[in-house]
Order: structure tokens, then sequence, then C-alpha cells
């Protein structure tokens, strides 16, 4: 490549990325998933478009892989342990049996509505069974919704796309007979439990190495975070384990840990997994042909709405039954079964693989993307308002960030006091803050000043305080606490645990 080739792809893609940016923000103010005019951009930009040529779905599948991995390690992050935790089972088996129920009912009506061969068939229904981490963390993070609905369907995506992958993988190379389900489970067991144990010991070592190892530079602690959860994916895919069960543990094990510079982690992480996304979408959208799209049309229909009314209804009934999910719950789950960019990449795989029809099979699975986000996406919060599941005004808990001032051994705490806070109205002498910790500085409106004690605090005050690491966690609670209840939160029995007990959320609403 010559230099001035160099600086026209840098100039295009450069574009490409501004141009997927400005759709970002065209997709928030119209209330559309961001992925569609993502995959637009592609389109666009492909070669029936501005003339780019990307016909290489092997280079694709690698890419999208690597995308995806950091997409989950992103997830991982931005994931709070305390919403999760509980919810592992129901997640796990929605992850695996409902995954294997949704690919039976949607290989059926595929075979049976369409013709399909059953090979081809169940190839179809694997690759459209896994919901799409990116979507789902960007879609539901923005709605007031019950944390158990949100960490369950969050859960469910970081979890499903292992076993997805692997049953895409087996349909793509098995030529002839299919294996048993012996085989087909033993290696599923392998992959999650291996690849969701070196996710855990190497989110576990980095949160270890991370707290003890001063770095020079903070823009080091985000560049490491990441880092670890890549180096989790790339161990696991070493051994054949599940490296996107491992990225996504890892991540949310770094992302729990107490770490210092979390806000700027968390801000390079979603940078970071936009950046992804964009890639990921744009080069899917160039990969396919819009010329073949028409007659994938009615395909893609047909087999989006037995995934729709179907599969994914009868997959999350048989899982959730026996966990006593109520059925409002339930029927938010199902449809809120997002796909995007997962199915896309896995319907590379086959193409990879050299298999009969899996040019149709990719060009069935985009148009059953981009048509039923449209379908799903928009009309999600008028789903969950018509099942009474939204929460209007629902109080958002304090966020407290931690940075080491190595040199004082102190901490620099910042905290954003958030619309709807009881810290509003609070004054500084008020909050009791444990010795020796200390308000010192305050940004309201664009200025700053230096409180004293009768200071009053107002909603979307930075509040910058100065501690102790021996107190830091007692200011936390303290501040958690007076968010929830006021100040006299104390006298109320509310004392700021880091995952408040049901009561203390039902009273806050």
């Amino acid at each position: 490549m010559t230099l001035s080739e160099l600086y026209l792809t840098l100039l295009i893609s450069g574009a490409v990325l501004l141009a997927s940016i400005a759709a970002a923000r065209v997709a928030h103010r119209v209330g559309l998933p961001s992925l569609l005019l993502f995959l637009g951009v592609g389109v666009i930009a492909g070669e029936d478009g501005l003339g780019l040529e990307f016909d290489d779905a092997q280079l694709a599948q690698a890419l999208g892989t690597a995308a995806l991995a950091v997409i989950l390690v992103e997830g991982g992050l931005t994931t709070r342990w305390s919403d999760v935790r509980r919810l592992l089972a129901p997640a796990g088996v929605l992850a695996t049996a409902g995954v294997a129920v949704s690919v039976a009912v949607t290989a059926a009506g595929a075979h049976w509505l369409l013709g399909m061969d059953w090979h081809l068939a169940l190839l179809l229904g694997a690759i459209v069974s896994s919901t799409d981490a990116a979507a789902v963390f960007a879609v539901l993070r923005s709605l007031p919704l019950p944390q158990k609905v949100t960490g369950l369907l969050e859960a469910e995506s970081g979890f499903n796309d292992a076993p997805t992958i692997i049953l895409v993988l087996v349909f793509s190379t098995a030529t002839a007979d299919l294996p048993g389900p012996a085989p087909l489970l033993g290696g599923l067991l392998y992959q999650l439990a291996v690849g969701g144990t070196l996710g855990v010991l190497l989110g576990r070592l980095g949160a270890a190495a991370l707290r003890h190892i001063a770095l020079p530079a903070t823009g080091l602690y985000p560049l490491a975070t990441v880092g670890f959860g890549i180096v989790a994916f790339a161990t696991a895919g070493a051994v054949n384990a599940s490296g996107i069960i491992a990225a996504y543990l890892s991540g949310l094990v770094l992302g729990n840990a107490k770490l210092p510079h979390r806000a700027a982690t968390r801000s390079f992480a979603e940078g970071a997994g936009w950046l992804a996304q964009i890639g990921l979408f744009v080069m899917l959208g160039l990969l396919v042909d819009p010329g073949e799209l028409p007659s994938a049309i009615l395909p893609a229909l047909v087999v989006g709405l037995v995934l729709l009314l179907a599969a994914r209804p009868v997959s999350v009934l048989a899982c959730l039954v026996p966990f006593r999910v109520p059925w409002r719950e339930q029927a938010f789950i199902s449809w809120a079964g997002l796909r995007g960019a997962v199915p896309i990449v896995l319907a590379t795989f086959p193409i990879v693989e050299g298999v009969t029809g899996a040019r149709d099979v990719l060009n069935i699975v985009f148009v059953l993307v981009v048509l039923f986000t449209l379908v799903q996406g928009p009309t999600l919060p008028a789903v969950a308002r018509r099942l009474r599941l939204t929460r209007p005004g629902a109080l958002r808990d304090v966020q407290v960030e931690t940075a080491p001032l190595d040199v004082l051994d102190a901490d620099l705490l910042t905290v954003t006091v958030p619309p709807g806070s009881r810290l509003h109205g609070v004054a500084v002498f008020e909050l009791r803050l444990p010795h020796p910790t200390v308000v010192t500085l305050i940004v309201r409106d664009g200025a700053t000043l230096v409180p004293d004690r009768d200071t009053v605090l107002r909603a979307d005050d930075e509040l910058l305080l100065i501690t102790t690491p021996h107190t830091r966690e007692a200011a936390e609670r303290r501040l958690r606490a007076v968010g929830r209840r006021g100040k006299l939160a104390r006298w109320l029995g509310e004392h700021g645990s880091p995952d408040p007990e049901p009561a203390t959320l039902a009273r806050t609403e």
C-alpha cells in the first residue's frame, strides 16, 4: 500500500466513522436502534453505493468475532453484579435450554413453511436464536424497567452467544449425519465451564494487579482493564473454550471490583464498545449485496414471525415458569429478545465452510434483523407501559467514583447528584460524612464554588470530596443512604448498602 493509498483509506474510514456517529445521533432523536443506520451506512458505502468492495466472509467472521469480544467486555464492565447475581440461574437456563427450544421451533417453521431441508433449517434456527448483547445493552438501559427484567435480559444476552456459536459450528461443518445430543452437550458444558472459569480467574487477577500497581498515567488504567478482558477472550479461545463467556465474565468481575479510576474506565469501555459496534455493523452492511435482498424478504418475514410469535415465547415460558417469573415479565422478555450483529456474524460461518445455500441464509438473516429490529426496538417502551412494567420517576442511586491520591494516601471521590435524588435540598453539614471526609468543591451550572457547611446541594451538582482509604467505604454508604432516604436516612433504617433491600427500593419508588 502506497502512502497516498493509506491516506485515502484513512480518509474514507474517518468519514464513515463520523457518518456513523451522526447516524447514532439521528437514531437517538427519532427513536430508532442505531444499528439499523450503521448497517445502512455500510450498504450505502458498499459496491452498489459509493463503490467500496468487500466480500471476504472469512475476514468478516474474524473481525466480527473480535468486535463481539470488545462489546461483551464493555457490557460486563458496565453491569452491576448486584443486579444479576440472583438471576444467574434463570439466565443460564434461557441461554442453554431456551436456545435449544428456540432452534427446534424456528427450524421446524422454516422446514414446514419454506420447504428448507432440515440441515439448512437447523442452521438458520441456530443463527437467529441468539439475542444480541449490543442491542440489549443499548436499548434496555434507557428504559425505566424493574432491575430484575433488565438484568435477566442482559445476562441472557451475555451468556447465550456461546451455545449458539457451538450449534452453528456443528451445523456448518456437519456435511452428512449430525452429531448426537451427548457430544453436543459435552462440548457445550466444556465451553461454558472452562470459558467461565478462565473469565473469572483472569478478571480477579486483573483486579488484584490494578489495585496494587500504581500506573504512571490515568489513561493506562482503562487500557489495562479492557486488555485483561481481551486476554481472557483469547485465552479461552486458545483452549477451544468459549471466549465470549470469558470476555463477559472477566468484564463483570473487573467492573465490580473497587478499582482506581472507575469512571474513566467505564467511559473508555463505552467508547471502545461504540467503535466496535460501528465497525461491525458497517462491515456487515458492506458484506451484503443489496441486489440479492428483495428475494429474501418473504423468507425473512416467515422465519422472523415464527421466531417472534412462537419460538421465543415458547422458550421463555418453558424456561422461566419454574422460577415463578410473573407472566407480565415473561411477555416483555419474549418481546425484548432483540437480534442484531450476532446473527449476521454467525451467518458468515457457513459461508466460510462452503455450505450450500449459505449466501441465501446470510440474506435472510440480514433482512430479518433489519425488519424485526424496526418492529421490536421502537415498540419496547409502549409494550413495557402496556404491561405496567415501567417505573416513572424511579430514583437512580448515587454513583461514586474513586481516584487514588498516592502521595497523600487519600482518595478523591466524585459524586453527581442525579435528578430525583434526595440529596437535593440537603445542606453539606446534614450529610454527616465520616471524619475526615470533606466536600471540597461543587461544580454547578458550569461554575465552581467552594462550599461551606450551610451550602445546600442541588440536582445535577458535581461534588468533589477528599477522604482516606479507611473511611472511603463508609462515606460512599452514607452518600447512597442520603440519596435514597434523605438526611434522616439513618433514623429510617437506611445505611447505604450497595445492594439495597427490595423493601427499600419500594419505599423510594
